[in-house]
């Protein structure tokens, strides 16, 4: 009895993950399949960028690191190495192989800057 039933409860996972995957569309299975080849890496910051986002005031809470995140796997997808990912308060420049914040920026400093060496721009 206690197999027939957990084989039941498989099944509707497993039914309801695939009307999951109908309903997500091809980004949302395009995305599946990015974290399935690829688990998202944790993402780092480098003492530089530490330096400068405690000097300049940037909370890094785990919800600026999600978005850190997302922006990192989607600039992966595209094959970017080096990205700005942006806001409208603050920016950051991340190496996306090595899942690694290499500075941190206002939107005070944003007005006069010129970023160089990326090849890519996500905004959080």
């Amino acid at each position: 009895m206690i197999e027939r039933v957990s084989k039941v409860q498989q099944q509707l996972v497993t039914a309801a993950a695939q009307r999951a995957r109908q309903d997500a569309g091809f980004g949302g299975l395009l995305q599946q399949e990015l974290q399935k080849a690829a688990p998202a890496r944790e993402v780092a910051f480098s003492k530089h960028a530490m330096s400068r986002a405690e000097e300049r005031g940037i909370e890094i809470t785990p919800s600026l690191m999600d978005q850190i995140r997302g922006s990192m796997v989607r600039a992966q997808a595209k094959g970017a190495t080096n990205i700005l990912a942006m806001d409208s308060e603050k920016a950051f420049i991340i190496n996306v192989p090595h899942a690694k914040v290499i500075t941190a920026i206002t939107q005070d400093e944003m007005k006069d800057s010129v970023f160089t060496n990326i090849d890519g721009a996500v905004f959080l």
